[in-house]
């Protein structure tokens, strides 16, 4: 999991971290009493914050931490890891025809009997009555949705997001949710974490890099909903009343 992570990081170069875990302190805290971290806070945590500071070696199966006060926060990644090795087991125990569910993050086997895929339903967006959900069938493979729906606050005006920019150590104040559909768990949710920061043009570019994966994105632009999506998302999608918007 922390090799994938690395790996990510290293393409997007930096725009997924699992290094933000002081990050992710400092922000819980500001949602628990509604008040922005100061300043000095986010500039001292960020200087024991980087991918670059956590060196992987799989060949040895060996972690180092090149700074000492590095601080991991794996909730961009550790549901889809789940996720898989739990299909795995199912898989290697006979059990072909499953679906697994971590708290939205959703790996499937082969479809249930008699049917040629598994429906999923994406929900709209959060206090968006404009917003209809989708449903997409999948088969062998994983979904994950990354957004704002359930963990945002307002605090003096503006909406933070549970999402941090690792970057910058501020959390998204555009409201969104991203779903991305990719060949298993680790991937999907990983990468829905890193287009909800990338933002759909660039995060879009970084999913047609990978085999197999698509992407969705739906966002809140002055009242109103705007969706996107990968040319081939499309091509899983069974249920949509409206196009999307370019």
């Amino acid at each position: 999991m922390l090799l994938h992570a690395n790996q990510l990081s290293a393409e997007t170069e930096g725009v997924f971290d699992v290094t933000v875990g002081h990050y992710t302190k400092l922000w819980r805290r500001a949602r628990r009493r509604k008040v922005l971290p100061e300043a000095a806070e986010l500039q001292f945590v960020s200087k024991q914050t980087g991918y670059r500071f956590l060196d992987v070696d799989p060949a040895m199966a060996r972690v180092r931490l090149k700074n000492s006060g590095l601080r991991i926060d794996l909730g961009g990644i550790a549901k889809g890891y789940a996720v898989d090795e739990a299909l795995k087991t199912l898989r290697e125990n006979g059990i072909k025809q499953a679906l697994v569910d971590g708290s939205g993050d959703i790996a499937v086997g082969d479809p249930p009997p008699g049917r040629a895929s598994w429906r999923i339903e994406i929900a709209a967006l959060r206090d968006s009555a404009d917003a209809d959900p989708v449903s997409i069938e999948i088969a062998n493979c994983a979904v994950a949705t990354s957004g704002d729906a359930f963990q945002a606050v307002q605090i003096a005006g503006t909406s933070y997001s549970h999402i941090i920019d690792p970057r910058t150590g501020w959390p998204l104040t555009t409201t969104s949710s991203v779903t991305v559909v990719a060949p298993n768990g680790m991937a999907a949710d990983s990468l829905a974490s890193a287009v909800s920061v990338l933002r759909a043009e660039a995060g879009f570019r970084l999913v047609e890099t990978k085999k197999g994966t698509e992407a969705f994105v739906v966002t809140q632009r002055s009242g109103r909903v705007v969706t996107a999506e990968t040319p081939g998302f499309r091509k899983l999608t069974v249920v949509r009343k409206s196009a999307p918007e370019k």
